[in-house]
């Protein structure tokens, strides 16, 4: 998989990427989850997701949150956010995101939704 780069998070979060923040965290507490994710399409409609674990399926947040915007018919993908304890978003996640959205910012949020990095095309 190819490598990802993460910046420090900006200034300023766009509201609409504070909207897939607190989706991806409502996700995450919901469920009491690893990871919570939401992502947004070109559409502008948002998919949120947290992360699976079962005996015969394993999927980060990100992964389940692009099914579930594949499985309504998302063709493309504007941006992804993730919450999660980790110090990175794993490249699984990142490219799952790539795969619907080449240019598709990836905010990585803490617990709090505090945007503290984002990995960007």
């Amino acid at each position: 998989m190819a490598e990802h780069v993460e910046s420090a998070a900006p200034q300023d979060i766009d509201p609409e990427d504070a909207k897939i923040v607190t989706l991806a965290r409502s996700a995450r507490a919901r469920t009491g989850a690893a990871e919570g994710a939401a992502v947004r399409d070109t559409d502008g409609r948002t998919y949120a997701a947290c992360s699976v674990e079962l005996p015969s399926l394993r999927l980060t947040a990100l992964q389940a949150a692009v099914a579930t915007a594949v499985a309504s018919g998302a063709e493309g993908l504007e941006a992804a956010a993730v919450v999660t304890d980790a110090d990175a978003v794993g490249a699984d996640s990142v490219a799952a995101v790539r795969d619907l959205g080449a240019k598709a910012p990836v905010l990585r949020a803490d617990a709090r939704g505090d945007v503290v990095g984002v990995v960007d095309a």
